[in-house]
């Protein structure tokens, strides 16, 4: 079962250190694309360019846990959006891209969360596009960040696309698992009204939302967890958004990776 962090307010990751075998992955988030100060076609983390000193520490702690066994990537849109720009310009935004994961050689998958309306013919072009620009790393992922309801019954999305059509084609074959926003609804049932729809169970991340747990109510998320764990023993994992404040601890939240490991 792996744990997951989305990491996008960068204070510091030191409190995993010393436990990293507790979390199996980290994505980076988010990546935008747009005209930076001096109008150029640029792509940025967040409000900033991905080579900004801003992000030295981040880069430089991301490498050591890489190097301790944790998979680091990208996530790509989310609510700041990404897509209408990327492919209004594909072939200007796609190389910064590409040579961002490229330069920082520890980043070994992305995450793509499609918030915004988007042609599934579009988003197949960019997972063929990933596939064979990084097929030579054999341990490179790719995910999606679908809302729960999207998975849970089929039809249309954020995107605009019917995410059911994008899995049964051949670049579906291509995604590891997805990322799943079970916001306000983390429970077993949600669960399982998505492996009923037919997606397998080590496809599915189950996602939370840290501002919707505190130190009272986390204890129910990890029950529902080790249901879903007991009945489907291939369940892929859970993430959290964000690291910032990953309950039950706001103070340390590293140790939401812990009691998570421990079902």
């Amino acid at each position: 079962m792996k744990t997951i962090y989305y990491y996008q307010t960068f204070v510091g990751l030191h409190d995993l250190m010393s436990h990293v075998q507790d979390i199996d992955v980290i994505i980076v988030s988010s990546i935008h694309f747009g005209k930076d100060k001096s109008g150029q076609k640029n792509i940025f983390l967040n409000d900033n360019i991905p080579y900004d000193p801003l992000f030295n520490d981040l880069w430089l702690e991301t490498e050591k846990l890489s190097v301790q066994g944790c998979t680091i990537m990208l996530m790509m849109g989310g609510a700041g959006f990404a897509y209408k720009e990327l492919f209004s310009d594909f072939d200007t935004y796609y190389p910064l891209l590409k040579r961002l994961i490229t330069e920082k050689s520890w980043i070994k998958g992305i995450d793509l969360d499609v918030e915004e309306t988007t042609s599934i013919e579009n988003i197949k072009m960019l997972i063929n596009r990933l596939v064979k620009d990084f097929s030579d790393d054999n341990d490179f992922i790719i995910t999606m960040a679908p809302v729960a309801s999207t998975l849970s019954t089929d039809g249309s999305s954020f995107a605009g696309f019917n995410y059911k059509e994008l899995y049964n084609s051949k670049e579906g074959d291509h995604l590891h698992w997805f990322n799943t926003q079970c916001y306000n609804s983390y429970t077993f049932e949600t669960y399982e009204s998505i492996i009923k729809n037919g997606y397998p169970p080590e496809k599915i991340v189950m996602g939370m939302e840290s501002g919707q747990f505190d130190e009272s109510s986390f204890p129910n998320a990890l029950d529902e967890i080790k249901k879903i764990k007991d009945k489907y023993p291939d369940f892929s994992g859970v993430f959290d958004w964000e690291y910032l404040n990953a309950p039950p601890d706001k103070t340390d939240p590293s140790e939401w990776s812990r009691l998570m490991k421990q079902i």
